[in-house]
């Protein structure tokens, strides 16, 4: 069966399990390793691998063909995406003003990231912001530090290295996001073609992550070979944070905040309207 899913820690964790062929029955996986902007698009092109990680932002456009498995993915609290500058904020609490009119770098315009950064931009900054520049996830920092953005929207592991580029953190919209719903912030859900048993990759997706679990150490050479220099500590703080009760089963909160989510971004004319029954 071919997937696509992330080079992260969470999702190498995640899928340890079934990559080594230790879920009875499940089939062998042949792994596309790709960046989340990168399966967004394989995705929404028709012409993707059976199963895949995307932005739970790019589901309206692929749920016609494309079901969304209720376990693997990346919910949470606490865990959500961050808008950095440059240098020392002065203004305690930052002022979002500033960045009306400003380039500001993002992951993908079709991810949770960019879409509570939207939802967050209308209400907080006057105006709006200014360019939106598309960079690679692990490039945005570097751009912003260097004067070429003048700010950032960071997912993964940012979240615990930006003070190492001498950034500072403007806002975290995952805290805004949970202070406005109540909802845990959905991120990156787990899909597979509709055509497919749905229910025999639920379970060996959720027997996977039942199993990274029990056997925490056995995934660790696989997840740092992947992890993109990390550090041991940061790929463990990861996978803590964006491997949770959500990754097991979404549940009425996880669907409740999917929902809560693509209805605001469907009123703002972010991304088509979704049908409730295809969610399900």
């Amino acid at each position: 069966m071919k997937i696509a899913f992330s080079p992260c820690p969470n999702d190498t964790f995640v899928f340890h399990a079934w990559a080594h062929g230790l879920i009875p029955g499940a089939p062998r996986l042949d792994i596309t390793y790709a960046d989340i902007d990168v399966t967004n698009g394989l995705a929404a092109s028709g012409k993707g691998p059976e199963v895949l990680k995307i932005s739970y932002a790019a589901l309206p456009w692929v749920l016609s063909d494309y079901a969304l498995i209720p376990c693997g993915g990346a919910l949470g609290r606490g865990c959500g995406p961050l808008v950095l500058t440059a240098g020392q904020e002065t203004a305690q609490p930052p002022d979002p003003a500033r960045l009306s009119g400003r380039r500001v770098a993002v992951p993908s315009e079709r991810s949770t990231a960019y879409l509570l950064f939207r939802l967050w931009a209308a209400q907080a900054v006057p105006g709006g912001v200014g360019e939106i520049v598309v960079l690679p996830f692990d490039k945005i920092m570097p751009a912003v530090r260097d004067g070429e953005v003048d700010a950032g929207l960071v997912i993964h592991e940012a979240r615990f290295t930006y003070p190492s580029y001498g950034l500072s953190l403007m806002t975290d919209l995952g805290s805004w996001w949970e202070q406005d719903t109540g909802l845990p912030i959905p991120l990156g859900a787990i899909i597979a073609r509709r055509s497919l048993d749905l229910e025999a990759i639920a379970e060996w997706t959720r027997q996977s992550v039942q199993y990274a679990w029990a056997h925490p150490d056995s995934s660790r050479e696989y997840v740092m070979k992947h992890a993109q220099e990390l550090s041991p500590e940061v790929a463990d703080a990861h996978i803590k944070l964006y491997v949770n009760q959500y990754t097991e089963s979404l549940g009425d909160d996880g669907y409740a905040a999917v929902t809560a989510l693509l209805n605001r971004a469907a009123e703002e004319g972010l991304v088509p309207e979704i049908q409730p029954v295809l969610l399900r």
